[in-house]
């Protein structure tokens, strides 16, 4: 009878001990969540690729640095002012506390989706209004 009570016991515990662990790591999640904020970065340079028509998805490389190891790569924000001008926004995630202090370089593809044949004005916009402009064409 005793074995059968150690064994309950010892469930028991196991059982206290998983649903510790989840509520502490939800409790931490919760936490990183509220010390993350959105923020808009520049990039530093914009790869366009050639050959693309009209009925393929086009996209671009872009290429720049992190300030600190607390930034990461969110995502970009694709703007077509009309069909053949394009603004595009980047951005990233910061999460507030300790940062290891370097730079952090990045480079992502950006999809542009399918555009019409023609020359394309892409404008890669910073946080303080100033950009980088390149061309695209699309036959």
């Amino acid at each position: 009878m005793k074995t059968l009570n150690n064994q309950k016991e010892g469930s028991m515990k196991t059982v206290i001990a998983i649903l510790m662990t989840m509520l502490l790591g939800a409790t931490v999640n919760a936490t990183q969540k509220a010390n993350e904020k959105e923020v808009q970065i520049g990039v530093s340079s914009a790869f366009v690729p050639g050959g693309f028509d009209s009925s393929s998805d086009a996209y671009v490389v872009v290429s720049g640095v992190f300030q600190n190891g607390c930034y990461r790569w969110n995502r970009a924000e694709v703007n077509n002012v009309d069909s053949f001008n394009h603004e595009i926004k980047t951005m990233a995630t910061v999460t507030q506390g300790m940062c290891i202090m370097v730079l952090v370089p990045f480079q992502k593809d950006i999809a542009l989706g399918k555009l019409d044949t023609g020359k394309h004005s892409l404008k890669f916009v910073n946080s303080d209004g100033t950009f980088l402009e390149k061309t695209m064409t699309v036959e």
